[in-house]
């Protein structure tokens, strides 16, 4: 398998890129409510990407219509955002924002709570954001990638959730998706991948609060829990400097987990 690796020069644009895509996720928090559709979220991203001088990747992505993902509770990944549902007390929501700068891509999602939610839903969330933390410890060259999926496994399921296996992490920079995959569970042909300098890829677990099996609904995108349970995810993209992992879409105030 072909990994591509990138040098730090050919990475600024990759890292105003992940600059864009933190601070909408940012400003999201100032937005997101009761009453709101994801129609107008995915408005006010697309605005704001171009304002800030980029293009949204997802926008006719292999045919998907928006400029976002807007997935609502038992949604897994991939929800489209439509004016048909206005957000509910004890919503939970993720948004995936990927703005590409120069050809390269900043991809990043977070979850956010409507209003007060539920114990479970709350926990889901905390302990989706402490896989992707977590994970991103066991980044080191050299060392088999399947340690992230081992560590993000070993966190869903000591606390009795699920990781969705039909969705994974990927290559990324000059194109939206590249080699390698990055599994969310441990799997053992993996063990022979290692992690290079100068690679960049995202890590996005999406954890379910039941079972991990999943579906897509008819529209052809749209991937929900197969047993309708909530589902959360985060995301961010990360490039691999020598000894420094480097997290291209870290929240500027630190606003990533609410």
């Amino acid at each position: 398998m072909k990994i591509k690796s990138y040098s730090n020069a050919e990475v600024d644009s990759c890292r105003k890129a992940g600059k864009i895509t933190a601070t909408i996720l940012d400003e999201l928090n100032n937005i997101i409510k009761e009453g709101i559709t994801t129609s107008e979220i995915d408005e006010f991203c697309l605005t704001r990407i171009q304002e800030l001088g980029g293009t949204p990747a997802p926008l006719f992505y292999r045919g998907f219509p928006k400029s976002t993902c807007t997935s609502l509770n038992h949604v897994i990944c991939h929800g489209i955002p439509n004016y048909n549902r206005n957000l509910q007390k004890g919503d939970i929501l993720n948004v995936d924002v990927t703005t590409i700068i120069d050809g390269w891509h900043g991809d990043s999602s977070r979850m956010y709570k409507v209003g007060e939610v539920s114990v479970k839903a709350n926990n889901l969330c905390k302990v989706t954001h402490d896989c992707l933390i977590e994970s991103i410890d066991e980044i080191k060259v050299g060392e088999p990638i399947n340690r992230i999926g081992k560590k993000i496994e070993d966190i869903a399921t000591s606390n009795n959730f699920s990781v969705v296996r039909d969705f994974c992490g990927h290559g990324v920079g000059l194109k939206f998706h590249e080699n390698p995959s990055i599994l969310h569970y441990y799997d053992s042909e993996y063990d022979n991948i290692r992690f290079i300098d100068g690679m960049i890829f995202t890590i996005e677990p999406m954890i379910n609060a039941g079972k991990y099996q999943s579906k897509i609904l008819s529209d052809g995108w749209t991937a929900v829990t197969k047993d309708k349970t909530l589902s959360a995810q985060y995301e961010h993209t990360i490039y691999i400097n020598g000894d420094n992992v480097e997290i291209l879409t870290e929240s500027q105030n630190k606003a990533f987990y609410n």
